[in-house]
């Protein structure tokens, strides 16, 4: 067992739905263990301005079922170099924390172990990122409320799609990976999906399309992922109004909706596995290392394997959308 005595906790980069419920479940595993908790305020910035406040059981009361983050969150240039860690790493030793909890993506991982390399200060950290695109987790933080967020929005625009014979392009988040595009794609019965990690071809989607109309089909949905090498919704549907101008097309990006909002059962859930899993593991000696979820068993993944190893999408899942989308 570990030393470890005072933990602290925050949350870096993109806010998403579930940190509090991995916040909440920190606090109360680590009080039941007899650790001590801090909240960091505005993550790796916070660590350099020394902005901590003690967590308890009641600080955390009633934050289950709330979006965002209480501990606030931002993206620190100042981390970036070695003068910024040093300031940090001062602050955590005036408080005597000597572990880390870190609820993040793949850049607060990399600072958290370059932190452990220079410092010496372990750490542990959970998955928090709606674009599920992190190896060593079949799920990452917020991506369940973010999926059904798009779908709840694009159940909206299909109707008025419907009313109006219209071809709606309806933009997602996801700079690099599509996994919310397909996922909510594929839930709200689109006609094609388009994402960073399948090449799009605009005369062959105008095709498909017409090929749907043909059919009897008078509306249609196409959800493009913001990272799509084709462009985002608004260029997309230009470059298809250019090709087929027959079609009223219209177009709507979701934008930060998707991170909002109050968490799915299933992200209440999995935050708090997760911050539970995150205390144990430090408890264990564990350090630079990811919680996740593979078949429904929490795992611990090095930092490294899961910030370069690549989380694509399922290629079932890949198929099954172009079996559904005629």
């Amino acid at each position: 067992m570990t030393s470890i005595k005072h933990i602290g906790l925050l949350t870096s980069g993109g806010d998403s739905p579930g940190m509090n419920a991995c916040i909440r479940a920190v606090v109360r595993s680590a009080i039941g263990s007899g650790l001590k908790v801090s909240g960091v305020n505005r993550g790796y910035q916070g660590l350099i301005e020394g902005d901590f406040q003690e967590l308890n059981a009641r600080s955390v009361s009633n934050i289950i079922q709330r979006g965002g983050t209480i501990l606030k969150s931002a993206r620190s240039q100042e981390f970036l170099t070695l003068a910024g860690r040093e300031r940090a790493y001062k602050n955590l030793s005036n408080h005597e924390i000597d572990g880390l909890v870190v609820i993040g993506g793949d850049g607060t991982f990399r600072g958290a172990e370059q932190f452990r390399k220079e410092f010496g200060i372990r750490s542990v950290g959970v998955p928090g990122t709606i674009d599920n695109d992190l190896s060593g987790t079949e799920y990452t933080l917020g991506f369940d409320t973010a999926v059904n967020t798009a779908v709840d929005a694009i159940d909206r625009i299909r109707d008025t799609a419907a009313s109006h014979d219209r071809l709606f392009f309806v933009e997602v988040m996801g700079r690099h990976a599509g996994h919310i595009a397909l996922h909510a794609g594929i839930c709200s019965g689109a006609e094609a999906i388009l994402m960073p990690e399948t090449p799009t071809d605009i005369p062959a989607l105008v095709n498909h399309l017409a090929i749907g109309r043909a059919n009897g089909k008078t509306s249609n949905i196409v959800i493009v992922c913001e990272g799509d090498e084709a462009g985002g919704a608004f260029s997309i549907a230009q470059q298809v109004r250019s090709l087929a101008p027959e079609y009223d097309t219209k177009v709507t990006v979701l934008g930060h909706v998707q991170r909002g909002g109050a968490p799915s059962a299933f992200d209440r859930l999995l935050g708090t596995r997760f911050g539970v899993a995150a205390v144990e593991g430090l408890l264990d000696s564990r350090t630079d290392v990811m919680v996740g979820l593979i078949h429904g068993k929490i795992i611990y993944s090095s930092y490294s394997d899961c910030i370069n190893e690549q989380h694509g999408p399922d290629p079932e899942l890949l198929r099954i959308s172009g079996i559904t989308s005629i």
